[in-house]
């Protein structure tokens, strides 16, 4: 048995997807089996009852800009200009792109959802360059925040759309990220001025073994079948 929208397999008698937490489409009431002659059952599945997710993302959001404006009137009210509110607001802003904007639709789009959010991180890391001084934004914080996204989306990809051969690629992907810390420090080399190989060759070591050992296992069906049945890859 598999899931209907992202194609894991499922254990006998699951009642969602532990992956993308689709409901299973098999009724487990006997009363709505469809008859033996028939080819589909007569019943409907009930309406999904939203309003309560509504009012908590309501509350949430009323929440988050009362926070915002209470630090706003602070700030001018003691020194005559936003000064730092405008990191907590837009800070509050972000975390509701992230956490609470998904929340708004019924399924989690991840290929549309992390862009969205990676962009709104940059914006929020541009506006604390520009509020600082900085000149680390193009040189650190662009390269770091793209890099971080394309991983992410490439595993979320790998783990929603691939099937065959996936957990040879999630291991490509794992010695990527490692390889990739390096590539991180250098650019905090060229930004800060800090000294190369301090601490990248630690993560390296640690991704790319465990990187070899899941290609490794990708080719030995007991261990391959262990990993699909406890991480679903």
């Amino acid at each position: 048995m598999y899931c209907v929208y992202c194609g894991v397999k499922l254990q006998e008698g699951a009642g969602e997807c532990p992956l993308c937490h689709t409901p299973v489409a098999v009724p487990a009431d006997p009363g709505l089996q469809p008859e033996k002659n028939g080819a589909w059952s007569d019943r409907y599945p009930r309406a999904e009852k939203h309003s309560g997710k509504y009012l908590a993302i309501g509350l949430v959001t009323a929440i988050m800009l009362a926070a915002a404006l209470s630090c706003l009137i602070f700030c001018l009210k003691r020194t005559g200009q936003a000064g730092w509110s405008g990191y907590v607001a837009l800070g509050l802003a972000l975390a509701w792109v992230w956490l609470v904007l998904p929340t708004l639709f019924s399924r989690w789009k991840p290929m549309i959802f992390l862009p969205v959010g990676f962009a709104c991180t940059a914006g929020y890391l541009l506006y604390i360059c520009a509020k600082t001084g900085g000149n680390w934004f193009l040189s650190f914080a662009f390269p770091v925040t793209a890099l971080v996204a394309v991983m992410t989306l490439a595993g979320v990809a790998m783990m929603r759309y691939i099937v065959q051969g996936r957990l040879r690629l999630m291991s490509l992907l794992v010695i990527f990220i490692g390889l990739s810390f390096m590539l991180i420090e250098f650019f905090e080399h060229i930004s800060f001025g800090t000294p190369m190989f301090e601490w990248s060759l630690y993560c390296v070591s640690v991704f790319c073994l465990i990187g070899l050992f899941l290609f490794v296992a990708s080719f030995v069906p007991g261990m391959r079948a262990w990993l699909r049945r406890k991480f679903f890859f």
